[in-house]
């Protein structure tokens, strides 16, 4: 059984693509769902969102000189996308998911509602948020993070392709240090590049933890559960 009763794991949209990093790898699907099913089986609540920078990245929009709001929109799409694919990988090992919508689609999924989640959450369905928040100019690291706080999650997990949040990058410097622990505001005075203001600042308004990990590092997900040293903790 794990230290959280509640979590929300927050999943970059590449984590689904192939070895080129865009598109949907269906391998990677069941890898990523095999990943979650380990989580849920030490008993805790999991809610899920997913980004979609394997299938649109509106900073490439923008840069042609696309309207803001429409390369966002097009990104919230992706993120459902994204959502669907994962919660398939999960029925077919034989979990309950729900997946639901910030941008109401009733033939595909259902519309978020907080209460509803939450119930779900409480019969042992993994819920899938997609759509970000439902509007333009927020991240999904925002939408995460404004999430935990509406179905009362007690951890916000952002599994990334890194350890850890370090004080520079560590590709482009080797000799970078690594954090075990951060304060909110240390967070937001580094401008931590794994994670926008916006949703550090929610989560330190709310006292909600963030640890940042590396998905791909075997055990790093159910560490986290078990509230053991992995990655960076965010707290106040």
């Amino acid at each position: 059984m794990g230290k959280y009763r509640r979590i929300l794991l927050k999943l970059g949209g590449e984590a689904l693509a192939g070895p080129s990093g865009f598109g949907i790898d269906p391998n990677q699907a069941h890898t990523l769902a095999s990943k979650v099913v380990a989580m849920r089986n030490m008993e805790t609540e999991i809610a899920l969102v997913v980004g979609a920078g394997n299938i649109w990245r509106g900073r490439d929009g923008l840069h042609h000189g696309m309207d803001r709001a429409a390369a966002d929109q097009m990104g919230m799409l992706a993120t459902v996308m994204n959502a669907l694919v994962l919660s398939d990988a999960l029925n077919r090992m034989g979990i309950e998911t729900r997946v639901q919508t910030a941008i109401e689609m009733r033939a595909i999924a259902e519309p978020y509602i907080r209460l509803r989640a939450i119930r779900h959450l409480e019969k042992g369905r993994i819920v899938l948020l997609g759509g970000g928040t439902g509007n333009p100019y927020f991240t999904t690291d925002t939408a995460a993070a404004l999430r935990a706080m509406e179905i009362d999650a007690d951890l916000l997990i952002k599994a990334t392709k890194v350890d850890g949040v370090y004080e520079r990058d560590p590709k482009e410097d080797p000799t970078a240090k690594r954090f075990d622990h951060l304060s909110y505001m240390d967070a937001l005075n580094m401008h931590v590049g794994v994670m926008d203001s916006t949703a550090i600042s929610l989560c330190m308004d709310n006292d909600l933890p963030i640890i940042v990990l590396d998905l791909w590092q075997p055990g790093s997900l159910e560490k986290a559960v078990r509230g053991e040293e992995v990655g960076t903790l965010v707290t106040r």
